[in-house]
């Protein structure tokens, strides 16, 4: 079916022009002489001309505002091995990559980057799962490229004892509330981050008195507790009768609402005797008063 040119408002108007133009011409024909007659006649025939040509102009530029801007070439893409490292741009459109791809590539190289195993290439930007498994078996990666370390000389570098240091044997045991972040980090599955953890709680608790505290620590592995041992644990005790509320809420073991409770119990009572003088408040359960008895006093 062929395709119209113009929209049926477009043809009204073209075709009210051309009546009112012969209709116009035909007044000037019956009314004028036999010279102005003859006029008249080749006055119609330059307006049907000019019409004619008018509508060949909008038929021509109708014909220009629908083709694209621009059509871009396609060019076959060729498989060969390439170093992403120092290909250049010819081969890498050869490869079929995008213009703005191998922009990128090398913007990479130029802020430093550097391409050390094939998989590194599947970072480019916008290169899709399809392009890389295609590329990916001609990723040739020169061996200049690899880091220094990988070389066989540098296997025998001394090893630094300090930023990894050696771990313990399986038999071998560790006290942990002597235990520095040094000591601690030869444990097995303990690293600095771990370690800090253990003695800035230690610290707050006031000391260890069972390696099972450790679970209180968040994502604790558990596997590495059994490297440690308790050996006479000393603790740091807290006085309930002298501390204010704020100063009881520091303990791990004491909520807001507890200190708050002995500071009443205080205020209506007078002095603690023992933690069992709370044992009727809703906060102060068997096993909460079991585990604050090591850090307390009266």
């Amino acid at each position: 079916m062929r395709k119209t040119l113009y929209h049926k408002s477009d043809r009204k108007a073209i075709m009210a022009l051309l009546i009112m133009a012969l209709a116009g011409l035909s007044v000037v024909y019956y009314s004028g002489t036999d010279g102005s007659t003859e006029l008249s006649r080749t006055d119609i025939a330059d307006t049907l001309n000019d019409t004619e040509d008018t509508l060949m102009f909008q038929k021509r530029t109708f014909h220009r505002k629908t083709q694209p801007y621009y059509h871009v070439k396609e060019h076959a893409s060729e498989l060969f091995p390439f170093d992403p490292n120092t290909v250049d741009s010819t081969s890498l459109f050869r490869l079929g990559l995008q213009p703005w791809q191998v922009r990128n590539i090398y913007k990479y190289r130029a802020r430093g980057g550097v391409y050390r195993r094939p998989a590194d290439f599947a970072r480019l930007y916008g290169l899709t799962v399809g392009q890389y498994r295609r590329l990916e078996p001609y990723i040739r990666i020169s061996p200049d490229f690899l880091p220094a370390s990988s070389l066989p000389e540098a296997g025998h570098s001394v090893r630094d004892t300090i930023g990894y240091p050696a771990k313990i044997t399986p038999d071998e045991r560790i006290v942990l509330n002597t235990a520095d972040t040094a000591m601690l980090r030869r444990v097995p599955g303990i690293g600095p981050v771990f370690a800090r953890m253990i003695v800035a709680y230690g610290e707050r608790l006031g000391g260890y008195v069972s390696v099972e505290q450790l679970d209180e620590i968040d994502d604790f592995p558990q596997e590495a507790k059994r490297y440690f041992v308790i050996s006479n644990p000393y603790t740091q005790r807290l006085n309930l009768n002298k501390l204010k509320v704020l100063q009881m809420c520091r303990h791990p073991y004491i909520t807001f609402h507890q200190a708050k409770a002995i500071e009443d119990y205080r205020r209506l009572y007078g002095p603690l005797h023992s933690l069992q003088d709370l044992h009727l408040h809703r906060d102060f359960t068997p096993d909460a008063i079991s585990r604050l008895e090591p850090y307390v006093e009266f």
